[in-house]
């Protein structure tokens, strides 16, 4: 066996290294495992909301990803009547959600973790299942090598391979919907707004990135086989009246949306975390957040296990790790219902319910104890 740690994190996405800093902050010998050889440059995972940005605070990075991100104080939503476009209603975000591409959210926790343990992150190491022992659990990778922990966090993406040698069952839902999305030069005026386009041929969304860029998201009624950048943009020009240049398209990604729940979370030493414990739909911005708060909640778990016998007396461990875990999953499954919710609310609907829709929400939202409920739960923080 090549080494033994702490702690081993197999996944060097944001949810992986997020664990990695808060466990290192604690003084905990962390190893972290990451089969890319190199960080991914594509946005990706945008949304940081006010509880994710409180869990990025502890970690040490909430100033550095801040300064990265445009800070999203307001939505509106609109929609084109008798070819004007009208405001259906408007959300204030307080505290504002940041928009910050995944690779500079990265980064930070990276730089972060690379302060507190220097050299613990290694790219290019596959791991390929986890086993148990007595006391620890042992990582192996495809290239041979053993690495044994106190604990393994399975960070290892949606299909975990970690996850799938240990049994666990999932439950997968998939689900109707299909979107095409990228990004453009931002040449809307919004400035730092989002904006949803309720539209009956299927939602647009648009949100503001660092540098002049904003993201697009459109509803499409099939999925896209060989998208390209000028089908964005025709969409989006049909349905809003505004139209990107293809030109400027830094990122493009068609997705259908497939919801994964773990039944549990823990097996043995190993803790599944991020899209290894729950994938959730990306409209929403919930799943990447959803994994900082489980690492919130379980990290002093972790620790308080290193550092002390399980058996110690006066600590109520498996009251302790059930709860947690319960909790944890209540709130994964919460989220996967807001995300549905999200979607159900984008979809094609006849010219005539659209209307109808459109108009329940002008009076809803002129409600301002309902538009601050509604806000909260956006943000997750209701």
């Amino acid at each position: 066996m090549d080494a033994r740690h702490d702690v081993a994190v197999v996944g060097a996405g944001p949810v992986g290294l997020c664990f990695a800093v808060l466990l290192a902050d604690l003084g905990l010998d962390v190893a972290v495992l990451e089969a890319r050889p190199q960080r991914s440059r594509h946005t990706r995972a945008i949304g940081i909301h006010p509880p994710g940005l409180r869990v990025l605070a502890r970690a040490g990075v909430a100033e550095t990803v801040a300064a990265a991100g445009v800070p999203l104080r307001e939505g509106a939503a609109r929609t084109r009547e008798s070819g004007a476009t009208r405001t259906v209603a408007r959300i204030a975000f307080r505290p504002p959600v940041l928009a910050v591409p995944q690779w500079a959210t990265e980064q930070a926790l990276e730089d972060r973790l690379a302060v507190l343990a220097p050299g613990v992150l290694r790219r290019g190491v596959r791991a390929v299942r986890a086993e148990q022992q007595e006391g620890l659990a042992v990582v192996r990778c495809e290239d041979g090598e053993s690495v044994a922990a106190r604990w393994v966090i399975a960070a290892d993406g949606a299909r975990s391979p970690l996850r799938a040698g240990l049994g666990i069952p999932v439950r997968t839902r998939a689900l109707p919907d299909a979107y095409l999305m990228g990004d453009f030069a931002d040449a809307t005026g919004d400035g730092a707004r989002a904006v949803l386009h309720l539209e009956a041929a299927g939602i647009v969304e648009s949100f503001p990135l660092p540098g002049g860029v904003r993201r697009w998201v459109a509803h499409v009624p099939e999925p896209a086989l060989d998208p390209s950048a000028r089908d964005l943009a025709r969409i989006v020009g049909e349905r809003t009246g505004l139209r990107p240049d293809p030109s400027t398209c830094t990122m493009l990604s068609a997705f259908t949306v497939t919801e994964r729940l773990a039944a549990r979370l823990r097996s043995g030493r190993v803790l599944l975390a991020g899209d290894a414990a729950h994938e959730v739909s990306p409209i929403g911005g919930q799943g990447m957040n959803l994994g900082w708060l489980d690492a919130e909640a379980f990290v002093p778990l972790i620790a308080a296990d290193v550092r002390a016998p399980r058996d110690a007396p006066g600590l109520p461990w498996d009251e302790l790790w059930v709860a947690t875990e319960a909790e944890r999953l209540r709130a994964a499954r919460s989220a996967a219902r807001q995300a549905r919710v999200n979607m159900a609310l984008g979809r094609a609907l006849p010219p005539g319910a659209m209307a109808a829709r459109n108009t329940a929400f002008r009076a809803l939202y002129r409600v301002p104890w309902l538009a601050e409920r509604t806000a909260a739960r956006f943000t997750m923080q209701g």
